[in-house]
């Protein structure tokens, strides 16, 4: 963890009583805070007393740089938002654009798109996982978790030909159609990785050491997650049973069985079981969307591309890896959109570590922002 004492300052105490608390900087070096994230830390001792985090590091101007590019020309940089789930950007703003314009997507784009999405989402909560527990010591759980990752990885280079930025969920479908025997492997895929799910878990949060560090560390309240807006893994381990996939359904989405793990403690062990458990589930959708897709065309053919909808505005969400991803559109007939701003889960989520970081030891206080899961691509834009 990079530590740099910035200053001391004397604090008044309740009872009157004077304490000189160090003033450090943890970050903004990327091993240490999931991303180029500052965290300026008061400590009295080794307990934080506030954590203040300082983003804009990453700030690239994305949402502004959308009013000078074609609407086909945006989807690559959605691609930058949230660098670990490129493919959830991709579909909500696409989203967002076929419900601005009017556009049909065709049964077998829906069903490729979700196929990629559960694949992207289980490549998330891998990084997460990986990364988390590499935070509280387990090197090894570090390297099972990046291995599954990296499966996947290979397997949408065979799809798109890269690794991080896709580029593939376009407006009216996706880029390409899978390739030859690229559905068997991902089949196959499923059926190990629920293997190594299960070793994990035994691995990992079976393990006396990782629950000491997870469990009553970070611990958020339903009341507190649904106030302050956050989604996803953040909010469900706290019980809060909310999904997009489930309560606002999108897509073909409705046509599959699964189900939303939940936590009850709300603490960074939760947060990250619940992520553990919903790649289960993503198998199970991946199985049934496979099954369920039939041959047809990826693609609305015929849009031009000059993509020009009339004015008006549109938004549109999706359940991505960190919670309730938005994309929010504006129309004034041209070419270019006006106006496109994004709903960022990682960034209502971020907003939480004040409060959470707070009691804890500076120890703590990189777990917690681990089990956050942020992304600052996301988080500055």
């Amino acid at each position: 963890m990079s530590v740099e004492i910035e200053s001391r300052e004397c604090v008044v105490r309740g009872d009157g009583g004077v304490v000189e608390q160090l003033v450090v900087n943890v970050g903004p070096s990327h091993p240490s805070t999931h991303g180029v994230c500052r965290v300026i830390v008061h400590l009295d001792g080794e307990v934080v007393t506030k954590a203040e985090p300082v983003i804009g590091y990453l700030h690239r101007g994305i949402e502004k740089m959308a009013e000078n590019r074609t609407y086909l020309q945006v989807v690559p940089l959605t691609d930058r938002l949230d660098y670990v789930g490129s493919m959830y950007a991709n579909w909500a703003y696409c989203r967002a654009l076929e419900r601005l314009a009017g556009i049909r997507v065709p049964e077998r784009a829906e069903y490729l798109r979700v196929i990629v999405c559960e694949m992207q989402r289980i490549a998330s909560h891998m990084m997460s996982l990986g990364s988390a527990a590499a935070d509280s010591g387990a090197a090894t759980m570090f390297i099972y978790a990046f291995d599954q990752r990296e499966r996947i990885i290979e397997l949408f280079e065979e799809l798109c030909g890269a690794r991080l930025t896709y580029n593939y969920v376009r407006p009216g479908g996706v880029s390409f159609d899978v390739p030859e025997g690229w559905v068997e492997t991902a089949l196959a895929f499923c059926r190990t990785h629920r293997a190594a799910l299960t070793e994990m878990d035994r691995l990992y949060f079976g393990n006396v050491i990782a629950r000491d560090r997870l469990k009553g560390v970070g611990v958020l309240s339903a009341a507190d997650a649904v106030a302050w807006g956050a989604s996803g893994p953040v909010a469900r381990g706290s019980g809060v049973n909310f999904d997009l996939r489930k309560h606002d359904p999108y897509s073909v989405y409705p046509r599959f069985d699964f189900d939303v793990p939940t936590g009850s403690n709300g603490d960074c062990y939760d947060r990250a079981r619940v992520r553990l458990f919903e790649c289960y589930e993503s198998c199970r959708i991946l199985e049934q969307a496979i099954a369920q897709m039939e041959p047809g065309p990826f693609r609305t053919e015929g849009l031009p591309r000059l993509l020009a909808p009339r004015p008006g505005d549109a938004y549109d969400h999706i359940e991505s890896a960190r919670g309730s991803l938005g994309v929010y559109l504006v129309a004034d007939g041209t070419p270019r959109p006006y106006r496109m701003k994004v709903r960022s889960p990682a960034f209502c989520n971020l907003a939480l570590l004040p409060m959470l970081a707070e009691g804890h030891m500076l120890s703590d206080l990189v777990v917690i922002l681990g089990s956050l899961d942020p992304v600052f691509g996301e988080v500055d834009r």
